[in-house]
C-alpha cells in the first residue's frame, strides 16, 4: 500500500514500479521533481567532496555518451556517431573524444576493494576457516596445513600479496594481532573495508545497482527485481532508536546467511561454463526528523 507523506499508516511497497510513471519518458510534469529527489543527495555529496557543477556537467555528458554507445545498440552492432548524438545532443566531436578515453584506474580500485572484501567474505563463509559455533576461527600467517590467512588471500587473487592485504585490514582496524601471535577478525569488519577510497568504490556499487534495479522496474511492464521498503512517521526518537537496532540486527543475519550460501554455491559452480553471472542484495536504513510535520487532525492527513 503506497504511502502519503502525511500518513501515520505503514507501507510496504515496491520502489517506482507503477506503470503511470512510464509516461515521464516521453515529458511529464512529473520529471523535474522526480530528478530533484534523486539528485539532491547526490549533489549534496558532490559539494561536500569539492566537485563543481561545471565538473559534474563534463561527467555527465560522457556517462549519457557511454550509455547511449553500451545500451542503445542496433542489431547488436555499436551506434554510429551520428546516432549517440542524435540520442544524448552531445556533439560530434565530443562523442569520438570520449569514446577514445580509456581510463583504467577505476577498475584497478574496483578490484582492489572487491578483493578485500572477498577476504573477509570467505573468512566468514568457507568452512574450512570457522570455528565449531560458525564465526571465523584466529589464523596464522601461514601454516602446514594450508587454513592461514596466506592459503585465504591466494584463493581470493593471486594479483595481490598477502601482506598487501594483511597490512591494510590491520590499518582499518578490520583484524587484530592475538598476543599469540594469530590474527582475529573484528567486530568492525561485519560491515567490510572502511578506508576512504574502498567506501567510495562501495558508494557506487550499492547505490548504483540499486538505482538500477529500480530504473528496471520502472521502465518495465513487469518488474523483475526485488525492491521493497518499510516506512514509517511520526515516531519519538526513542522509539527510532530501538527500530533501527532491530533493523540492523535482522538485516546482518540475512546478509550473514546470503553470504554462506553464495560462497557455497560459487565454490561448486565457480567451474560451470555459464558461471558469469552476478547478484547484489544489500539493505539499508534512513532516518531524519522532519519539521512542522501535520498533526494527524490536519484536514490533508491521509490514511
Amino acid at each position: 500500500m503506497a504511502q502519503d507523506e502525511h500518513s501515520s499508516m505503514i507501507g510496504v511497497e515496491k520502489f517506482s514500479t507503477s506503470p503511470q510513471i512510464g509516461a515521464m519518458t516521453t515529458g511529464s510534469d512529473r520529471l523535474p521533481q522526480v530528478l530533484r529527489g534523486l539528485l539532491r543527495p547526490l549533489v549534496r555529496t558532490l559539494i561536500a567532496r569539492g566537485i563543481t557543477a561545471p565538473a559534474f556537467y563534463r561527467l555527465l555528458k560522457s556517462v549519457y555518451v557511454e550509455v547511449a554507445a553500451e545500451s542503445f545498440r542496433l542489431d547488436d552492432k555499436p551506434p554510429t556517431d551520428s546516432r549517440i548524438t542524435l540520442l544524448t545532443g552531445v556533439h560530434r566531436r565530443d562523442v569520438r573524444a570520449i569514446l577514445s578515453d580509456v581510463d583504467d584506474s577505476w577498475e584497478t580500485a574496483r578490484a582492489k576493494t572487491a578483493a578485500f572484501a572477498t577476504v573477509l567474505a570467505r573468512w566468514r563463509s568457507v568452512p574450512d576457516y570457522l570455528q565449531a559455533d560458525g564465526s571465523p576461527q584466529d589464523l596464522p600467517r601461514n601454516g602446514a596445513d594450508g587454513i592461514d590467512f596466506e592459503s585465504l588471500v591466494s584463493s581470493v587473487s593471486r594479483d595481490i600479496r598477502p601482506r598487501t592485504v594483511l597490512d591494510e585490514l590491520l590499518r582499518q582496524g578490520l583484524v587484530e594481532e592475538t598476543s599469540k601471535g594469530l590474527l582475529r577478525m573484528t567486530e568492525a569488519a561485519r560491515g567490510g573495508p572502511t578506508s576512504d577510497d574502498h567506501r567510495l568504490v562501495f558508494f557506487a556499487a550499492n547505490v548504483g545497482d540499486h538505482l538500477a534495479a529500480a530504473a528496471e522496474n520502472l521502465l518495465s511492464e513487469k518488474p523483475p527485481f526485488l525492491e521493497r521498503a518499510v516506512f514509517y512517521n511520526r515516531l519519538t526518537p526513542a522509539a527510532l532508536d530501538e527500530i533501527e537496532a532491530r533493523a540492523r540486527d535482522l538485516s546482518q543475519g540475512v546478509l550473514e546467511d546470503l553470504n554462506t550460501h553464495s560462497a557455497a554455491a560459487q565454490a561448486a559452480g565457480r567451474l560451470e561454463p555459464d558461471a558469469h553471472d552476478r547478484y547484489r542484495f544489500g539493505v539499508y536504513f534512513y532516518r531524519e526528523r522532519v519539521e512542522g510535520a501535520a498533526s494527524p487532525d490536519d484536514e490533508d492527513a491521509k490514511t
